[in-house]
């Protein structure tokens, strides 16, 4: 993302286009580009500043300093007359969100279409978000889920804002005046006309993406009073057109979501109305069938319900409890300071005095350990809700049957398997889970709720599976010694998060699809889901790079979970003063942050190779 001394500047703000010096007309503009022409490279510093249009304001904020480097960063501003958006589609809160995401998305295709780049409907390489690639304008705008985005800015008061770069041409290291005027002074004015003017949408799309997204949050927020940890709308679309594209899968072999009676609920939607399907209940849920029917299609969907989607996604309806976390193996990743001890105990090999499970650290941990790990971690931010697959489970880490019982005693075996702690969790802590299991029976003593899926058509089997418990008992013993109890929050070590790298106070970003570079550490968050875009990525590097100043500076201090209540408040801070959320990290007037949870942020950092814990609160 950014290697620049502010990039945690805790009350960085952008500058109101009015506020910014004025530079002039857009016809003093072509002037200067005219009088431009041929100079050195650098002269394009001299478009710093406000250029007011017919209709717009265009900021410039900061210039390349050559053809190589970084593309310009730039704004445009259209006040309430000219956007002509609707008043009641820009308040605060998910219809802004939503109306938001969708300018940002025909701003990319409008830019791309100028610029000969694709738009967000042509996929990346990844799943990420749909920049307009090859285009010299550009902006980053969110792919199929909806989510609190720097791009654009839309205030109350019906004026938006949008944040964008442009790669400024040359000649070699020469300006090419003609070529950036028709750039800025006839590309740039259709791209803002086709975006930020609500007249050039057809007609009912702009309410449409606001009030879907409002739909959505609605649903979200009666999942608890309802006592679920899930929904998912009958008609719903959950397959995709493939591992690196999240647009739903289309033909006439694709199945919809069709929910089991016994668990088929109606929820309340304030502008569409009520809407059936699966609630999936508090507890453990187990999901079963054969391979290849549909069991990895849910709970990836559940995984990414967590995230409101576009209209036509296809799980517009599909809504998952905010603080549910995906916790797998991960063979080799760095583990700092968990207490683990719920679930492993003892290791062989470790005398008194030396580092034990109660505050486990490593630099290789196997799939058991970090397993265990990642869910202590999950408890520690505050996860209400485990989604687990088998096919990423460390299967020592998830049952140990009775004949292994037998070949090797429990006072040889470290580990207390997931099995015999997936109910305590719920019942001592309130916390569920949802596992995907296509080869353990085991876990039918534990289940509350069992679903099965056959040709991605979903079931309810949960009598059918206590009758099979009871009449084929697995004969294994219960290998609790200790009750679990969740482990106090982790200190932070200041001196052990260094964001600098070189002469430089403070160097993240993001490193593709799936690295974030924080000083000289690079961080793995390819097992990190749901990661939805390169965008949110570099949102969570700037806001380690915020907690590292901060941390450092005494500003912050504390247990990990009140270090991420503090990003949180000032990101609450940034939106109530009419600003992104993300404006409260980076330089305050970044386009290409996306947002992201306090459980993704602290996966990042407790993956943060040399990560040093003090003690516990």
């Amino acid at each position: 993302m950014h290697d620049a001394p502010h990039a945690a500047a805790p009350d960085a703000r952008p500058a109101a286009p009015h506020a910014v010096r004025p530079a002039g007309t857009h016809a003093d503009l072509r002037t200067r580009l005219a009088d431009l022409d041929g100079s050195g490279y650098r002269g394009y510093r001299a478009l710093a500043g406000r250029w007011d249009f017919p209709g717009f304001a265009l900021v410039v904020d900061h210039v390349q300093g050559d053809p190589f480097a970084p593309p310009s960063r730039m704004r445009v501003f259209r006040d309430s007359e000219a956007s002509g958006l609707p008043e009641a589609l820009c308040l605060p809160g998910p219809r802004a969100e939503g109306l938001a995401c969708r300018i940002a998305r025909q701003f990319a295709e409008a830019a791309g279409a100028e610029g000969g780049g694709g738009g967000p409907g042509v996929p990346e390489a990844s799943s990420g978000p749909g920049e307009s690639r090859g285009s010299d304008l550009s902006i980053t705008a969110p792919g199929q889920e909806v989510l609190p985005i720097s791009a654009v800015l839309v205030a109350p008061d019906r004026s938006v804002e949008a944040r964008f770069t442009v790669r400024l041409p040359g000649r070699g290291r020469r300006i090419d005046g003609r070529a950036a005027a028709r750039l800025l002074l006839e590309a740039l004015p259709r791209v803002v006309d086709a975006a930020l003017d609500a007249r050039a949408y057809p007609s009912g799309d702009l309410e449409r993406h606001a009030l879907v997204n409002e739909d959505a949050h609605a649903l979200r927020e009666q999942l608890r009073a309802r006592r679920l940890v899930a929904f998912v709308a009958d008609g719903a679309v959950l397959p995709r057109r493939s591992g690196v594209d999240e647009r739903p899968l289309e033909g006439a072999g694709v199945v919809m979501f069709d929910s089991p009676a016994s668990l088929r609920i109606t929820l309340d939607r304030p502008n569409a109305g009520p809407v059936s399907g699966m609630g999936i209940p508090v507890g453990v849920t187990l999901v079963t069938g054969g391979g290849y029917h549909g069991k990895s299609t849910l709970l990836r969907a559940l995984t990414r319900g967590v995230w409101n989607h576009r209209p036509g996604d296809g799980r517009e309806w599909v809504v998952t409890d905010p603080d549910a976390v995906k916790v797998r193996a991960e063979d080799g990743r760095s583990v700092a300071g968990v207490d683990i001890s719920p679930f492993i105990g003892k290791l062989p090999g470790v005398g008194e005095g030396e580092s034990d499970t109660r505050s486990f650290s490593t630099a290789n941990a196997s799939g058991s350990t970090s397993q265990a790990a990642a869910i202590v971690e999950a408890l520690e931010s505050g996860a209400r809700v485990l989604l687990v697959d088998e096919d990423t489970a460390a299967t020592n880490f998830m049952i140990r049957d009775r004949r292994m019982q037998k070949l090797v005693p429990r006072e040889r075996e470290p580990i207390t398997p997931f099995v015999d702690r997936v109910r305590e969790l719920h019942r001592e802590m309130g916390v569920s889970s949802v596992l995907v299991l296509g080869g353990s029976g085991d876990y039918l003593d534990e289940a509350d709720t069992v679903l099965t899926l056959d040709a991605f058509h979903c079931h309810e089997v949960t009598g059918r599976a206590r009758e099979v418990a009871e009449t084929c008992p697995t004969g294994r013993a219960r290998e609790v010694l200790s009750p679990c109890v969740l482990p106090k929050p982790r200190i932070l070590d200041p001196a052990s998060l260094d964001p600098s790298r070189g002469r430089r106070a403070v160097s993240v970003r993001a490193r593709g699809a799936d690295r974030v570079a924080f000083g000289s550490s690079e961080l793995d968050l390819s097992a990190v889901e749901p990661m939805v875009s390169v965008a949110q990525l570099r949102g969570i590097a700037e806001a380690m790079g915020w907690i590292a100043v901060g941390l450092r500076s005494g500003r912050l201090g504390g247990a990990l979970p009140e270090i991420l209540d503090a990003v949180e408040a000032a990101m609450d801070r940034a939106a109530g003063e009419g600003r992104t959320p993300l404006d409260a990290l980076g330089r305050g007037t970044d386009g290409d942050l996306t947002g992201f949870r306090r459980h993704d942020l602290a996966a990042a950092l407790n993956r943060l190779r040399g990560l040093r814990v003090e003690g516990v609160e």
